[in-house]
């Protein structure tokens, strides 16, 4: 018996290729049509620059990075590494950009958080807990971040002591355990000191950290392939405290702690966290964080109740439940849009500049770029910066989210 075969979708000689085919062979067609608007992509950016080269040049100017090498001539009050005025420009951009990426890294932890104990307890069968949470996540995502930010730091410089209130026998204020001190100024903590065999306690710290990962992923497998529980707390706990300080006391104490004093007017010694830094990184927390509860709210009403009736039966009690079975399936729903609230807090960071935080858009787009007039270097560098950072949070959370995804068997 033979069947008539389909013109449509005969294969064709090998050799017979025209031109012809580019557009109207569906093989080739969207090849085609990718490469002319890549030419014509290319094109377009390269019109716009070299119409940018021209202007600058008839106007005497042009495109140079060398005054990121010229002394900076201003202070910057949070420096995570070493920098005082006489350092270059680059030098004060690495400085904002470390704390540009300090402060989003801990309001995206933060964030996370209070987003993930904000959903939960907002689907509280409790009248009262579930309301307080409504009414966290309908009051901070209503109003601007730059109003919560403002708000915070205010807070902190009228309400809270001033260093003077901790001089004397009649102080009004004290320190929390004779090592923090939280004034108007900031928080005042002690402060590591690396000594000989420091780095050996680091990799011990570092080791330990691993360990919980792992240990965990096997409580994980013996869960759900053996059906065995592990307790993961304590042991957790155990791992994190107990190789640091068997190798603290083994060594002789390499790392140990400078803390703060009062001294003048002011506290010396010590690390100081500024207020500023303190009232955007709260700031940023408790407003993206009302956005990711409703990420968690929805990504938990996407799982059917039938899930959780099934592990009810099997005598889970309501936390396990939670944690084991309802969590890890709605984090296929919870974590794109996360992303895009990772996404928002670094860019949401430029804000810094209404709080005097130092941050790359205060150092290289503020001070850098009134200082050397360098207006489209320092743009151009900023955009670069806040795209990197973009692409590589956005490809982390990819792996995760491909991670997430069910696995057919």
């Amino acid at each position: 018996m033979t069947t008539q075969a389909d013109p449509q979708v005969a294969v064709k000689p090998a050799g017979s290729f025209k031109l012809s085919m580019l557009l109207n062979d569906t093989r080739y067609r969207s090849l085609t049509f990718q490469f002319i608007a890549l030419v014509a992509i290319i094109a377009t950016m390269a019109f716009v620059g070299g119409n940018l080269v021209r202007n600058l040049a008839e106007a005497g100017l042009n495109i140079s990075y060398a005054f990121l090498g010229e002394p900076a001539g201003y202070d910057i009050n949070q420096r995570p590494i070493e920098y005082d005025s006489q350092s270059s420009h680059g030098r004060a951009a690495v400085v904002g950009l470390l704390n540009t990426l300090i402060v989003a890294f801990l309001a995206c932890v933060t964030a996370t958080i209070f987003g993930v104990i904000a959903g939960v307890l907002r689907l509280s069968n409790n009248w009262i807990v579930s309301k307080l949470m409504s009414f966290y996540v309908e009051i901070f995502r209503n109003v601007p971040v730059l109003i919560w930010i403002l708000i915070i730091f205010s807070i902190m410089i009228n309400a809270m002591p001033a260093p003077r209130d901790f001089r004397g026998d009649n102080a009004t204020s004290s320190m929390l355990f004779d090592a923090f001190a939280f004034t108007n100024r900031g928080v005042y903590s002690p402060k590591p000191i690396l000594g000989d065999g420091s780095m050996i306690v680091i990799g011990v710290f570092i080791a330990s950290i691993v360990g919980i990962f792992l240990f965990r992923k096997f409580a994980r497998t013996q869960l759900y392939e053996h059906g065995k529980l592990i307790p993961t707390f304590w042991p957790s706990v155990g791992l994190f405290f107990v190789p640091v300080i068997l190798a603290q006391l083994v060594l002789g104490s390499p790392i140990t702690l400078e803390y703060p004093a009062l001294k003048g007017f002011n506290f010396q010694g010590g690390m100081q966290i500024r207020g500023s830094l303190i009232a955007l990184w709260f700031a940023l927390a408790i407003y993206t964080g009302a956005f990711i509860a409703e990420n968690v709210r929805a990504g938990i009403l996407a799982i059917s109740k039938g899930q959780t009736e099934a592990a009810g039966a099997l005598g889970l009690r309501p936390n396990r439940i939670m944690n084991l079975v309802v969590l890890p399936q709605a984090l296929r729903v919870i974590i794109p849009p996360l992303i895009s609230q990772y996404l928002n807090i670094t860019k949401n960071s430029s804000l810094a500049i209404a709080v005097g935080y130092m941050d790359v858009t205060g150092t290289l787009g503020g001070i850098t770029l009134l200082q050397t007039g360098r207006a489209i270097e320092t743009v151009l560098l900023l955009m670069l910066f806040y795209l990197t950072v973009s692409l590589l949070i956005s490809a982390v959370m990819n792996v995760f989210n491909n991670r997430m995804k069910l696995q057919e068997r």
